[in-house]
């Protein structure tokens, strides 16, 4: 049996608590404070949608999923990228989505569009890439598709701050700030990349290893290059990091440059060795600083050039040069990352110390942390050149450099100094008699700097 109420015939209509009242051309159903449920299985037609949806509190999405019609969905990407794929649409159809935790610009949600069905009149896919985006759209017709009627980049307002969160090296904490320090190959694993309200970015100290000074009137190692870079972006990802080793030194001539130390970008090169001297003078070999010119037969050399590969800011310095000065065999200064290394000294006499190495640079007052460095803060020294001794003097050393440059022979059978260990500090230069080798370069090192709390 089927009953009907036909309003037209009556004021009110009750049943204890749900009532139908008309006054005029109004209808109202209910009274104040009640709710209106349609029976099991009913449906509603002709009241028409009012452009919101129902959002699912209760259903957060990953992954891929098919949002249904009058729907709302909250998409967590925080382990990884989501992708919605769009039904067949009708229209009228509306379906929203919303940045459950901030990460689309992590991991996106791309809107997938049903078969040949366009969005916004384009068949092609949408990519939600800005943290805090929501997106609400309604299904007109075939001609354009699915409309976007809002978009809410919610990138300045509201947005929870998130921190770069990563793991590798050594890490050491100070106030807000973490550091992970490599003094060996390694890699720093990203596993948050942050957002802009809280960080995003790392700060990078990228020193290569020095290179090796020269036997035999030999001029100092360069200073390994020394790039300190700021506001770097991360994703979520393994960065392999390369710490560069000095040049090993000894006797002979031919020594070696330091090695290249990288992070993501990074790429800072090794230090050049000193000028090879026989049989009568040599140049130093370019570098991220360059090595000192040597000195046997008092033949001009020149300091091999700094900053080589070129880049902004420049990451050394050239080496000191050797002028024509007969019979001084002393060789010139390595760079470092501060200064050129010195020219070897005119005129000289037995015993006279070659050029000084290049000072470093102090990094603290962007690293504060005690990362090492020598002194304490220094960085990428060059290192000093070998003595002119060519007679019974045995002379003094050439002083080494801030930043770990190694110094040079003073004669005899002393070694000269190599470049303290992860300060990629050039090695030291020997001199023309005694037996004495040259110094090694010191090997480089790589600090990761970030915030990772407020």
């Amino acid at each position: 049996m089927t009953s009907k109420i036909k309003v037209d015939n009556i004021n009110k209509v009750s049943d204890d608590s749900n009532i139908i009242n008309k006054c005029g051309t109004t209808i109202t159903l209910g009274a104040s404070g009640d709710s209106i449920n349609l029976a099991s299985g009913a449906t509603q037609t002709g009241f028409g949608r009012t452009g919101t949806v129902d959002w699912q509190t209760g259903d957060i999405k990953t992954g891929t999923f098919v949002p249904a019609d009058g729907k709302g969905y909250f998409v967590d990407t925080s382990g990884g990228a989501a992708t919605a794929n769009l039904p067949a649409g009708s229209a009228g159809a509306i379906i929203s989505f919303s940045d459950y935790t901030r990460t689309f610009a992590t991991h996106n949600l791309t809107i997938q569009p049903n078969g040949s069905e366009k969005i916004g009149g384009a068949a092609s896919t949408v990519v939600l890439d800005i943290n805090g985006q929501a997106l609400t759209l309604v299904y007109v017709d075939g001609t354009e598709g699915w409309i976007n009627i809002q978009n809410a980049e919610d990138t300045e307002f509201g947005e929870v701050p998130a921190y770069v969160t990563a793991s590798g090296g050594t890490p050491t904490t100070i106030g807000d700030y973490k550091y992970h320090t490599f003094t060996g190959p390694g890699t720093l694993t990203v596993s948050c990349a942050g957002n802009s309200k809280g960080s995003n970015t790392v700060q990078a100290l990228v020193v290569a290893g020095g290179g090796a000074g020269t036997y035999n009137g030999g001029g100092g190692g360069g200073a390994g290059g020394l790039q300190n870079k700021s506001a770097l972006p991360v994703a979520v990802q393994g960065y392999p990091i390369c710490v560069g080793g000095g040049g090993p030194g000894g006797t002979g001539n031919c020594k070696s440059p330091g090695t290249n130390s990288t992070f993501s970008t990074v790429v800072s090169a090794g230090g050049g060795r000193g000028g090879n001297p026989a049989p009568a003078g040599g140049n130093g070999a370019a570098g991220g600083s360059g090595g000192g010119g040597g000195g046997n037969g008092g033949n001009a050399s020149c300091g091999g050039a700094g900053n080589t590969p070129p880049v902004s800011p420049p990451q050394g310095n050239p080496g000191g040069s050797h002028g024509p000065v007969p019979n001084y065999n002393a060789g010139a200064g390595g760079g470092g990352h501060s200064c050129a290394g010195a020219t070897a000294p005119s005129p000289g006499t037995p015993g006279t110390p070659g050029g000084t190495g290049g000072n470093g640079t102090d990094v603290s007052p962007s690293f504060p942390a005690p990362l090492g460095g020598s002194p304490a803060g220094f960085y990428a020294g060059g290192g000093g050149g070998g003595s002119n001794d060519d007679g019974p003097s045995s002379g003094g050393s050439t002083p080494s450099a801030p930043g770990g440059g190694g110094n040079g022979s003073g004669g005899g059978p002393t070694t000269a100094g190599s470049g303290i260990a992860n300060t990629g500090g050039g090695g030291g230069g020997a001199p023309t008699a005694g037996g004495g080798g040259s110094g090694s370069g010191g090997a480089g090192i790589v600090i990761i700097k970030y915030k990772f709390q407020n």
